[in-house]
């Protein structure tokens, strides 16, 4: 079997070095090459044919956000984007996402003496996921369709309306799950959902700070409100709530009132926040009164949990493997057998309020 070829970029030496330390730990991959900046990159990429790059989003001569988009107009490949955990890191890194990178990677620290082995892991995992990944050219979403925040009104996905005589908010509560390439997937959802759209709680894998900057930026495209969870919030009708990263997020309820709870208990498939958790505790407080959406991610996060959604009495979506660009999540749950619909992508928001209004 081949080796996945990866070519690091990145203008610290050390970084490059550390990034190839960490990979060089799996035997199925092979680091070719790395570059200083973009426009060595640019050349290495001609000559040693990488499978994978890992791109650093701050860079001299070029930054990584103008390269990336040169580089899915002319020569599409997948892309792990190596960020830092700052705000402005946070921006730039959904922007690359929109762009078509496939992933990113908190940038590590040089000095780092702790959890070498946890970090390297999930590198080689967003990496091998990164080669196996559906790559998606410039100016296509998870869905193929442009992105919202740079394409023309005209082109935008029409607002999907649901009549408020036909629904029972109060009494449904949706539950998204999602991993690689789904904040994407889940802004193509959420975006034409209409303000009266059942309470929706989310789990997407993203580090700390990162969630933050997420739910901001899908609340400013939304009209649905969005915001990152915090303890104790309401589940309402039109918000979303999204867990924030380093937290797993469980639903409880109280009477008629639905609200969150978070915590910080051992990751769950090497996730905190995990998909199975909230899966799990919509499934104990909402059962059949409940819908269960698992979108485009690598792993099996999910699974287990939307099969104990289907035990209860929920209905459960999954997206389809052409339109994910990692159908790891998805394909878990069906094989589980935990999903009772597969669509893709741009046909889920439709599916989720049809079920509603006949719930």
């Amino acid at each position: 079997m081949a080796k996945i070829r990866v070519l690091t970029v990145d203008d610290s030496a050390l970084i490059r070095q550390l990034l190839a330390q960490l990979l060089s730990r799996d035997p199925e991959i092979e680091v070719v090459g790395s570059a200083p900046d973009p426009f060595i990159a640019r050349q290495k990429i001609k000559t040693l044919n990488p499978d994978v790059l890992t791109l650093d989003v701050e860079m001299p001569k070029m930054d990584g956000l103008t390269f990336l988009e040169k580089l899915m107009a002319g020569h599409p490949m997948p892309v792990v984007m190596v960020s830092s955990l700052t705000e402005a890191g946070c921006q730039t890194t959904l922007r690359a996402l929109e762009l078509g990178a496939v992933d990113f990677f908190a940038k590590p620290k040089i000095d780092l003496r702790e959890g070498m082995e946890e970090l390297a892991q999930e590198l080689i995992d967003k990496v091998k996921a990164a080669a196996g990944a559906r790559v998606r050219g410039k100016g296509q979403g998870a869905g193929g369709k442009s992105p919202l925040a740079s394409s023309p009104l005209a082109a935008r996905p029409s607002p999907l309306a649901l009549s408020s005589a036909m629904i029972k908010t109060t009494d449904t509560i949706i539950a998204i799950g999602a991993s690689t390439g789904g904040t994407e997937a889940l802004r193509e959802v959420l975006e034409v959902l209409p303000p009266n759209t059942p309470p929706i709680v989310i789990t997407q894998h993203m580090p700390e700070k990162f969630t933050k900057t997420f739910a901001d930026r899908l609340n400013s495209l939304c009209r649905i409100s969005v915001k990152e969870a915090e303890d104790g919030d309401s589940v309402l009708p039109g918000h979303a709530l999204i867990a924030p990263g380093n937290y797993h997020m469980t639903l409880v309820r109280s009477g008629a009132r639905y609200s969150v709870r978070l915590n910080q208990d051992p990751p769950v498939n090497r996730h905190r926040p995990a998909v199975d958790v909230m899966f799990d505790s919509v499934a104990r407080y909402a059962g059949g009164n409940s819908l269960g959406v698992i979108l485009t991610g690598m792993g099996g996060d999910g699974a287990r949990g939307m099969l104990e959604m289907k035990k209860s009495g929920a209905y459960n979506i999954a997206q389809d493997e052409a339109s994910c660009v990692v159908f790891g999540m998805p394909k878990e749950a069906i094989k589980m057998g935990g999903v009772d619909k597969i669509l893709p992508l741009d046909q889920i928001p439709a599916a989720i309020l049809a079920y509603v209004k006949s719930a």
